[in-house]
């Protein structure tokens, strides 16, 4: 009777766990605020236009030019960069292509998503993507894994006609994030995510306002960066924990048998 009340509150326990976890698989829902996103695009990674994730930037520009806009993600984080080009109504055949860069300016890999396009002569738009791989809390020096800080993106068109050179076209450029939770978690963090100018902020002293300027970057997740400690992972190695205590309990009474014989002495 005990083990069977033991076994339905681990059971409990585990479902209990099991929900937060399988809801962190799920797209994360940070709030879209449109009105606070950045209308223009910069021309380098060091003018790049800063958004949240959730929001929708937008620009302005020409065929040939080069457009960057910048976000930050976080250790668990997938996230999905999607970025639409509309085209006036003529021009020549296009070919459109996204790039995302991480705080090392280091060009990270589509895990999948049309990165390149080409939009055919007429086509009013064109609509591309790439999905990154998780972002890593801590990696190797050597390693290419994305991690914690700024991810830059930049759109442009490629091998453009000189008869199309300088037309005029808009972007919309939107990132979100799958948290991926426990099952990209490593045992180690940075000691500070790569934001540009952090290097100079963690170094400056409280009173030093010129350094304290140099902070290029403003952005960061709506809940602060993560320690990079805590995952799921925990909840589940827990819950692992129990339910071995708890075999061992039913091995035991299982095992153990009902005891001396009423009917053997003591002594025997």
């Amino acid at each position: 009777m005990r083990l069977t009340r033991a076994l339905s509150a681990a059971v409990v326990l585990l479902g209990l766990a099991a929900a937060p976890a399988a809801a962190g698989s799920s797209p994360s829902a940070s709030p879209a605020r449109d009105g606070d996103a950045p209308t223009t695009a910069g021309t380098s990674f060091r003018t790049a236009a800063e958004f949240e994730q959730g929001q929708v930037a937008t620009a302005n520009g020409a065929a040939g030019d080069y457009l960057y806009w910048s976000f930050p993600a976080d250790a668990g984080q997938r996230p999905t960069v999607k970025a639409t080009v509309k085209l006036p109504k003529t021009h020549a055949a296009q070919t459109w292509r996204v790039d995302v860069y991480d705080g090392l300016r280091r060009r990270q890999a589509c895990q999948w998503g049309a990165q390149v396009r080409t939009a055919d002569a007429g086509t009013s738009s064109v609509e591309l993507a790439c999905v990154l791989r998780t972002v890593r809390a801590w990696t190797e020096p050597w390693a290419n894994d994305p991690l914690p800080g700024t991810y830059y993106v930049r759109l442009t068109a490629v091998n453009v006609p000189s008869s199309d050179l300088g037309v005029p076209v808009s972007a919309e450029v939107r990132a979100d994030s799958k948290d991926i939770g426990g099952a990209a978690a490593v045992d180690g963090s940075l000691a500070e995510p790569l934001v540009p100018g952090i290097a100079v902020a963690s170094g400056a002293g409280a009173d030093d306002e010129e350094d304290r300027g140099a902070v290029l970057s403003a952005i960061e997740p709506e809940d602060g960066w993560s320690s990079g400690w805590w995952s799921d992972r925990w909840v589940w190695s827990g819950i692992g924990a129990v339910l071995a205590a708890l075999a061992g309990i039913g091995g035991y009474a299982l095992t153990r048998g009902s005891g001396r014989p009423s009917r053997v002495p003591p002594g025997a």
